[in-house]
């Protein structure tokens, strides 16, 4: 009985259902923005204060503080 039970729970994908793989055009768009995306995280996280500074004043800098000492950026 919890063998009939066990062998019911465990689905098994039928043939021919293989799904195809992503083609590279559809995936490409997607990781050159994520990538801009972390780029510009890592800007604000690590060089955002001083001469680089886009934003005036020290707003950016404490609010990605706690980011900045977690990834190893000195600050202070």
């Amino acid at each position: 009985m919890a063998e009939a039970i066990a062998s019911a729970a465990i689905s098994t994908p039928a043939a021919g259902s293989v799904s195809a793989p992503l083609p590279v055009k559809a995936v490409l768009p997607w990781a050159l923005f994520v990538g801009l995306l972390m780029l510009v995280a890592l800007y604000f996280v690590g060089a955002e204060q001083g001469a680089t500074a886009v934003f005036a004043g020290e707003g950016v800098h404490e609010w990605v503080h706690d980011g900045r000492h977690l990834l190893g950026f000195p600050c202070h």
